[in-house]
């Protein structure tokens, strides 16, 4: 599993990091956690408001901060 969290490297960014990251190690997933701070791929993935979670090249949440109740009904 290849996550990707998208966004500037704001407040809510690194809490979405922070968040999956919590999700993973509660769930005993092995996944690789990517921070994308890059405009241009983070428009490649058609998202306007960040942050945003990305699971395998599809877009999750876009706008707000997941929870790790949230990402956990995401992964498994």
């Amino acid at each position: 599993m290849h996550i990707k969290v998208l966004g500037s490297g704001c407040k809510n960014c690194k809490k979405l990091e922070e968040n999956t990251r919590e999700a993973l190690k509660t769930a005993g997933v092995e996944a690789t956690v990517e921070k994308v701070e890059d405009f241009k791929e983070i428009m490649a993935y058609g998202v306007m408001k960040t942050p945003a979670l990305v699971i395998d090249d599809d877009v999750k949440v876009s706008g707000r901060v997941a929870t790790v109740k949230d990402i956990l009904g995401l992964i498994k």
